[in-house]
């Protein structure tokens, strides 16, 4: 679901794959014997997703091997334990 709805808008809609893939990822991981939870949106991350967009747009696609070490940043600090 989430690649069909990428692919049509032409990746504007990406964020909301990304947030539907980390969160069910996360929510379903447990580490030494302690639930994660992830409380990223993707109204939260589509801001960020444009301005990675446009400054791979202008950069001639260098940003772009930026943007998965952002987009792990953002993941991380989106993640957290639950007691």
């Amino acid at each position: 679901m989430g690649f069909l709805v990428t692919v049509f808008t032409l990746g504007i809609c990406y964020p909301w794959a990304l947030t539907m893939i980390y969160g069910w990822r996360i929510n379903h991981t447990v580490v030494d014997g302690h639930r994660t939870q992830f409380s990223g949106t993707a109204l939260g991350l589509f801001g960020s997703w444009i301005k990675w967009l446009l400054l791979s747009i202008i950069t001639i696609g260098i940003y772009s091997f930026w943007v998965r070490i952002k987009l792990e940043n953002w993941r991380v600090s989106h993640t957290s334990f639950v007691n």
